[in-house]
C-alpha cells in the first residue's frame, strides 16, 4: 500500500508531511528516530490493521525525516520542537478528540506533548521504557556518536546498525544533530500528567529505552503488551498492530 503525502507548514514555516489511511475516529501515530511514517506504520501493515477497526490513522513524517523538510539552521530546533509540530498538525487538521501514540522517538514526543498540555483520549507508547523518557541524555549521547561515526564505524561497532539504517533512510546528518539537541527529559514526576489510559507496547528483546515494566509502574493508568522482536525488528511484527487494535477496542 502506497499513501501519497500531504503537506502543511509548521509555525516557523517549515514544510512537514503527513499521510492518512482509513475512515473514522482519528488516531495520530508518530514514527521513531531516523525512520518515517511509511516504514514505521504502513510498510508492515500496522496502519492498515488499526484502520480496519474504524480509525483514520494519521501519520506525520517528523521534522528531518521522510518527506518533511530538514533545515540546517539551529533556529529551527528549539526545545521540544517536535511537540510544537504535533500541536500544529492537530490545529491544521482541526482535530477535537483523538488518540495519540508513537514508537521510540514518537513515544517520547507523545509523552512530551501530554506533559505540555495535550489531552488525547488514549495514549500508546511503543518501544519505550522509563529510562528512555527520564534519562534521555545517555541515549542522546549514543545517537550523537552515530552521527560522529557515520563515515568511520566498522561492522560490529555498537553504532553500526543505526548508521546503516540512517544511510538507508537518507537522513540529513546536520539537521539530525540539531534535532537531537532539541530533546528534553521527562522526569518520573512529570509522568503524573499522563492520566489517560495508556498502552506500553514493547518487543520482548527490546531494552534500548530501559524497562517497559518500570514505565508501566510509573504511569497512573497503563498496561503492558509484550510483542516479539528487538527495538529494530518489533515494528515489523504483525503483533504491533494487533496490540494497538486490541487496546483501542477494549
Amino acid at each position: 500500500m502506497t499513501i501519497e503525502p500531504e503537506f502543511f507548514e509548521a509555525r516557523d514555516g517549515v514544510r512537514l508531511a503527513w499521510r492518512a489511511t482509513g475512515e473514522g475516529a482519528p488516531i495520530i501515530l508518530l514514527h521513531g528516530l531516523f525512520s518515517n511514517a511509511e516504514v514505521n506504520w504502513i510498510k508492515f501493515g500496522t496502519a492498515a490493521r488499526v484502520a480496519a477497526e474504524g480509525y483514520c490513522v494519521i501519520m506525520p513524517d517528523l521534522r528531518v525525516h521522510g518527506a518533511s523538510d530538514a533545515p540546517h539552521e539551529e533556529e529551527f530546533y528549539p526545545p521540544d520542537v517536535l511537540v510544537h509540530d504535533l500541536e500544529d498538525l492537530v490545529a491544521h487538521l482541526g482535530l477535537g478528540g483523538f488518540d495519540l501514540g508513537g514508537f521510540s522517538l514518537g513515544a517520547r514526543t507523545s509523552a512530551r506533548a501530554v506533559v505540555a498540555g495535550m489531552r488525547p483520549r488514549r495514549l500508546i507508547l511503543g518501544g519505550m521504557g522509563l529510562a528512555g523518557l527520564a534519562g534521555w541524555q545517555r541515549r542522546g549521547r549514543f545517537f550523537k556518536r552515530v552521527i560522529a561515526e557515520y563515515e568511520s564505524a566498522k561492522r560490529g561497532d555498537d553504532t553500526w546498525l543505526s548508521i546503516q539504517f540512517m544511510k538507508t533512510m537518507k537522513v540529513d546528518r546536520i539537521a539530525a544533530g540539531h534535532l537531537l539537541d532539541s530533546f528534553t527529559d521527562t522526569t518520573p514526576e512529570m509522568l503524573a500528567a499522563l492520566t489517560m489510559p495508556t498502552l506500553v507496547v514493547c518487543g520482548e528483546q527490546d531494552q534500548d529505552n530501559g524497562s517497559a515494566e518500570e514505565l508501566v509502574a510509573a504511569l497512573p493508568d497503563a498496561r503492558l503488551a509484550t510483542i516479539p522482536g528487538t527495538h529494530m525488528s518489533s515494528v515489523t511484527e504483525a503483533e504491533l498492530g494487533e496490540a494497538i487494535s486490541a487496546f483501542l477496542t477494549a
